[in-house]
Parts: structure tokens; C-alpha cells; sequence
């Protein structure tokens, strides 16, 4: 793609100085995390219900974007000049925004079942059957990757002073129909499912202590997992929101403003580590809030005679499953 249709087109150095170091460490443990997550939800957890199926999704969403991280880490250590050509890049783009999309679909149904089963416990949702969770995640994923096409059918590979670009989201003069609709559903994607998060979160916490049910150890579980996981999805996903319109706002009010611009487009591009992070801390929010998992967790690891831990008896008790 020309340069000439970029508006304030440049490399990121600073970007490919500092991410690195950061992104290796998450690779190094995402990997590992999720790769145990996904064998104990697959092969060594006996109990199989609606939210076991979310879980496990989840878990497939983030072990798929973690394994898109090395293509990212090589192209930062170039100094953002990618080499593996025009259609690794959009499928290692793709991967990064679908795989994203699916983390944050699954992270909000998980706190909706806890919504519906605490406020609503009676609603006929509380009993869909395994069978029709699934078709319901296999949607969330015919949904998410559809809508990402247009960063598979678009040229994302931009040359710059001799180095090519790979950028879904880049300095456009005009931007193209296909990457302006990836970036409303980039900004639909974070406001919609935090603010149903926040309903979950508070909606949850005003009716038990309401009903005074806050107590009970059950019940203070439930609300701290919807918590944590909103937690986790801001501090995951809300500094590339702030940096990327940011961006956008310095480019509709100050065009010809090329250095703040330049500054704001290398936040946004650093807050990509925030996206990895999660992948690396959802697998510490299933040890965290469900006693099943961590149950299973330590059975394994007895199985595996590498240590002898004791397993709680209330397994059913704290748990998102």
C-alpha cells in the first residue's frame, strides 16, 4: 500500500524496544497456563454442565491468541518490519481479533449464568442442557469469526522506509469500509460487555444483601468471581480502548497534529500487551473462584506423584461451574 494513502505513517521504535521483553513473558507463561487449563476441562473434569462448556471455550479463545504471540514477538524484535508476507499477516491479525472476541463473548456469558442463577434462579436458562450450550458457543464463534473476515479479505501490509507494516489498525487517510466496521466492533466490543459486567456485578451485590444473603460463603463467592472478572476485563481491555480513540480523536480534530498522533497510535499499540495479559490471568480466575477446578487441579497433580496436596471436600460448594 502506498504511503500517500496513510495519514502520519510511521515505525514504532519505541514499541519495538520495550514490548518484547514483555510479550516473551507472557508467552512463556500463557502457554503453559492455558495449555493445563484446557487438558484438565477436556480430559480430567468428570462434571459436565452449561458453564463447564463456557469455561472451556474461554479457555480455547485464550490458548488460540496466545499461540498467534510469537508472529507478534518476531516482528517486534525486527524493529515492526514483518517478513512473513501479506497473508500471515491477516491471518495473524485475524487470530488476534477474532481470538480476542471470543475471550471477551465468554468472559460475559460466564458472569451472565452467575447473574441469571443468583438473581433470576428460577428462569428457564438456569436449565439449558450441555447440548444446547454448545450450539449456543459454537454460534458465539460462527459470530465472531464472520465478522472479522474483512481483516482477511482487506491489505493489511504497509511499506514504510523499507519495512513492511503488519497493522489492522493503522494511519488511514480514508479509511476502507471493511477495517472501519472492524473498528466499531472493536469499540462495541469492550462498552457493551463491560456495562453488562457492571449490571451483573452490581445487580448481583444489591440482591443478596437485599435478600441478606451476603454471608454466605457461597454467595460471596459468586459476587467475587463476577468482580474479578470484570476486573480483569478492564484492566485487560480498557487501555486499548482509551489509546485507540484517543488516536482517532487527535486525528478528526488535529490532522496535521503528526506527533501526537504518533504518540497516542504507539500507546495504543503497546496496550496490545494488555490484551495478551488476559490470556495469561484467566487461567488463575478458574483456580481462583471455582473449587471444582481447583479440586481437579490438585487431583492431577497427586496423580502425577509431583507433590501430595489436600483436596477440599466442598467442591460443589465455590464454584463458576
Amino acid at each position: 500500500m502506498k504511503n500517500s494513502t496513510m495519514h502520519c505513517l510511521s515505525s514504532q521504535s519505541n514499541v519495538a524496544s520495550i514490548l518484547p521483553p514483555v510479550l516473551i513473558i507472557e508467552f512463556l507463561l500463557g502457554i503453559p497456563g492455558n495449555a493445563i487449563a484446557l487438558w484438565i476441562f477436556w480430559f480430567r473434569m468428570k462434571v459436565r454442565r452449561p458453564s463447564m462448556v463456557y469455561l472451556l471455550n474461554l479457555v480455547l479463545a485464550d490458548f488460540l491468541l496466545i499461540l498467534s504471540l510469537p508472529f507478534r514477538i518476531d516482528n517486534l524484535l525486527r524493529g515492526e518490519h514483518w517478513i512473513f508476507g501479506d497473508p500471515l499477516c491477516r491471518i495473524n491479525l485475524f487470530m488476534l481479533a477474532a481470538n480476542r472476541s471470543a475471550s471477551i463473548s465468554f468472559m460475559t456469558v460466564v458472569a451472565a449464568e452467575r447473574y441469571f442463577k443468583i438473581v433470576h434462579p428460577h428462569h428457564r436458562i438456569n436449565h439449558l442442557s450441555v447440548k444446547w450450550a454448545s450450539a449456543m458457543s459454537c454460534g458465539v464463534w460462527a459470530l465472531t469469526l464472520s465478522l472479522r473476515i474483512p481483516l482477511l479479505t482487506n491489505q493489511l501490509l504497509q511499506e514504510h522506509n523499507g519495512s513492511f507494516l503488519c497493522r489492522s489498525f493503522s494511519s488511514y487517510s480514508t479509511i476502507p469500509v471493511g477495517i472501519l466496521l472492524h473498528y466499531l466492533l472493536y469499540v462495541a466490543e469492550f462498552f457493551l460487555p463491560f456495562s453488562v459486567l457492571l449490571f451483573c456485578a452490581f445487580r448481583i451485590t444489591w440482591v443478596l444483601k437485599r435478600r441478606s444473603m451476603n454471608r454466605d460463603r457461597k454467595i460471596r463467592s459468586a459476587i467475587r468471581v463476577v468482580a474479578v472478572i470484570t476486573l480483569v476485563f478492564a484492566v485487560c481491555f480498557g487501555p486499548g480502548i482509551v489509546t485507540g480513540l484517543t488516536a482517532l480523536l487527535i486525528k478528526q480534530l488535529s490532522p496535521w497534529d503528526c506527533v501526537s498522533f504518533r504518540v497516542a497510535s504507539e500507546w495504543f499499540s503497546a496496550s496490545i500487551a494488555f490484551t495478551y495479559l488476559n490470556s495469561v490471568l484467566d487461567p488463575l480466575i478458574y483456580c481462583f473462584s471455582s473449587t471444582v477446578f481447583r479440586n481437579t487441579l490438585k487431583k492431577s497433580i497427586n496423580y502425577l506423584g509431583l507433590c501430595q496436596l489436600e483436596v477440599s471436600r466442598r467442591g460443589s460448594v465455590t464454584s463458576i461451574t
